[in-house]
């Protein structure tokens, strides 16, 4: 039996867009992409959000400690202003990390807005390849080419067309694959912040994992200042003083542990600085062995990243969207039949699969099963058929290909069966 296709993914605001009244759209209320959106709009974050609680809970909790724990002996040891002075820096730095990571996660990463159908072929010399399996639609159509050259500091590239978005993607541009969508200078996506790392957001990024490492290693070094005093206090050993304050020696541990991940990633990121590269090219490209169309210089990449300007959002998702109920339906029903999730509607270029069916092939074929069902649930097909007439009943090897793509093979062959039974 033939079943409906589910819906396409769509983000928590965007359910709630599905309405019989609904005129008035917000832009993120119909953004395709995988994103979940606070604040009408205001803060985008990506599917995995939640994640941002962990790596808050991670932040928060040792501070917390070292406060209720830790600072009160610093504070009686050392000049009260002293003490106050050390704990009030430790606040500080830790409201400055919780503002670097929201920076990080609640905005838009550089993401590129999908065209509303692909490019024209364009005439100026970017056509597709001959041995392209794909260079000819079913219907010798020419298809969109899965690359184009451009020049990049006098260095020829190739950007790839993406299926999903409809656009060839600009240089340094790739789909995350989590947050479905196209994102410029695309480094990596994050799970610790629930969001793609991009063009808008690397800076505070980096921010964020530099003062995180400075903040575990501000608690790191006070804990030992800690364990020192109260060794000189008690004229005891050091053992004696971690179950004096076995808090802080559970803080040295974690913090010892913590500073090596995210001390690794800030010195990672740092040379990806002085180079100009992402995480996404450094793995993918290694830029070591050939030339780097992006690096400018040491000084001048520093200054890309820190001192530029960050540029303007290239979407505004509290836009007003005007949208009759019709047009709203037709536009859910083209994303379920082109969904990511379904069978492919498109040839996917980077993976290299072959071309689905059409939309309209689909309906065809759909049509045609629900004739044959019909005509066997009423008992029009007679019992014993000669073999001209059972040609006419037999279905061709193409519409087996494309059922079995569709998930209705088991449907053909249970049809099939109670025929020949009869």
């Amino acid at each position: 039996m033939y079943r409906t296709p589910l819906p396409a993914q769509l983000s928590d605001s965007n359910r709630c867009a599905v309405d019989i009244n609904v005129t008035n759209l917000r832009a993120y209320q119909v953004w395709k992409g995988n994103n979940r959106f606070c604040l009408g709009g205001r803060l985008i974050f990506g599917p995995d959000v939640r994640s941002i609680f962990l790596t808050i809970s991670l932040i928060v909790i040792p501070v917390i400690l070292f406060c209720a724990f830790v600072s009160q002996r610093l504070v009686h040891v050392f000049d009260h202003h002293l003490g106050n002075l050390i704990v009030a820096i430790l606040i500080l730095l830790t409201v400055y990390d919780l503002i670097l990571l929201l920076l990080t996660s609640g905005r838009d990463p550089g993401m590129i807005p999908r065209n509303p159908h692909p490019p024209e072929l364009e005439e100026d010399g970017s056509t597709m390849s001959a041995d392209w399996p794909g260079c000819q639609s079913r219907v010798g159509v020419p298809s969109i080419p899965p690359t184009k050259d451009i020049v990049v500091n006098g260095v020829i590239i190739k950007v790839k067309y993406c299926q999903t978005c409809m656009l060839y993607r600009p240089p340094r541009c790739s789909h995350c694959s989590i947050c479905n969508n196209c994102v410029e200078r695309f480094d990596h996506h994050c799970p610790w912040v629930g969001q793609c790392i991009g063009k808008r957001n690397y800076r505070f990024f980096f921010m964020f994992v530099s003062s995180t490492t400075i903040l575990c290693l501000y608690v790191f070094a006070f804990c030992w200042v800690n364990i020192k005093k109260i060794m000189d206090q008690y004229h005891c050993n050091l053992w004696i003083a971690f179950l004096k304050s076995p808090v802080s020696g559970l803080l040295i541990l974690y913090t010892f542990l913590t500073a090596w991940f995210v001390g690794g990633l800030t010195v990672f990121h740092l040379y990806l600085i002085f180079t100009n590269q992402t995480t996404y090219e450094n793995f993918r490209y290694r830029y070591d062995s050939k030339m780097n169309p992006y690096n400018r210089g040491c000084v001048r990449n520093i200054f890309e990243i820190f001192f530029s300007k960050i540029p303007k959002s290239k979407n505004n998702f509290r836009a007003k969207i005007k949208l009759d109920t019709s047009f709203f339906a037709a536009s859910m029903s083209l994303a379920r039949t082109m969904s990511p999730e379904m069978p492919k509607a498109s040839f996917d270029i980077e993976m290299g699969k072959r071309q689905a069916v059409a939309a309209e092939d689909f309906e065809e074929i759909h049509s045609q099963i629900e004739n044959v069902g019909g005509l066997e649930r009423c008992g029009t097909q007679p019992r014993h058929t000669n073999q001209g007439d059972k040609i006419n009943w037999e279905i061709s090897p193409d519409i087996h290909m494309l059922a079995n793509e569709f998930g209705m093979e088991d449907s053909f062959k249970a049809r099939e069966k109670v025929r020949r039974g009869q």
